[in-house]
């Protein structure tokens, strides 16, 4: 393990549940190649050592100005790196960024001079959305759970909260851990500024929004927590597709056993 992280524990296991998260992504089959991204604001854990490390790149622009992020840490996944190696390695796979004060430029610090995901500016922009609200959010992950890119190929299942409500009846375990259920966002460009506004339109409502025909994207407390919402949305469209392999339309809970549901837990909807 390299020095900034020996130095500083509760980075180190920040970056270790990083690391973690990355093998499960890819033990699933949702990262082929370098499919796939994770951005965490690490700022809360920047101690004095973190913050007095020089650049060790020259200022590179975000495209857009983020005011909330000024002074900010994040470890980002490296462009064109795969999730397989992060978690082997994940310092050589990704690096940790600070925001410099024109909120429009960054510059890497640590360890290695990895440019990170081409994707940053959108992961950013959504950061930048978190801390403006006042959220506790701190994580973004975006992975292609096959399931669920799947079902999006199904025009029918693409209207608001149809997804949804077919996801949380399937098992009452999807509705206790992902209340907020799934939005949807038609298909758009890769890495586009469109997606970006796309995405961020949704997740005031959604902590995970599925792109049509590409992937999902979720936001969390930490990257676990991101990644535990596409875990139990991915279970329960495993469960449709098992059922529907072996010849029948699951039946799914009832409207009315999900609303008891949400009264017992005290949940959202």
């Amino acid at each position: 393990m390299n020095s900034i992280l020996n130095e500083n524990k509760a980075l180190a296991n920040e970056i270790a549940k990083i690391a973690e998260v990355a093998g499960y992504l890819w033990q699933n089959g949702w990262a082929e190649r370098n499919g796939g991204n994770i951005t965490v604001n690490v700022t809360h854990l920047a101690d004095d050592k973190l913050r007095s490390l020089p650049a060790i790149s020259d200022p590179l622009p975000i495209g857009t100005t983020l005011p909330e992020l000024k002074g900010c840490f994040f470890y980002c996944k490296g462009t064109g790196k795969r999730m397989r190696d992060l978690a082997r390695e994940p310092m050589q796979n990704g690096s940790i960024i600070r925001i410099l004060d024109d909120c429009a430029s960054y510059v890497i610090i640590a360890d290695s001079p990895v440019m990170p995901t081409s994707e940053l500016p959108s992961h950013l922009t959504v950061h930048n959305h978190l801390i403006a609200k006042g959220s506790p959010y701190k994580a973004t992950v975006h992975t292609h759970p096959i399931e669920l890119v799947a079902m999006s190929h199904n025009r029918e299942m693409l209207g608001k909260d149809v997804l949804t409500n077919l996801l949380w009846s399937l098992i009452p375990e999807t509705k206790a851990f992902c209340p907020l259920g799934l939005g949807i966002i038609p298909y758009t460009l890769p890495g586009s500024v469109e997606l970006a506004k796309a995405t961020l339109s949704q997740l005031d409502d959604y902590d995970v929004v599925l792109w049509e025909k590409h992937g999902v994207f979720a936001q969390g407390l930490d990257v676990m927590d991101a990644f535990d919402q596409i875990d139990v949305l991915s279970k329960s469209a495993k469960i449709y597709q098992s059922a529907r392999a072996m010849g029948f339309e699951p039946e799914g809970m009832t409207q009315g056993q999900m609303a008891e549901m949400s009264r017992a837990f005290n949940l959202p909807k």
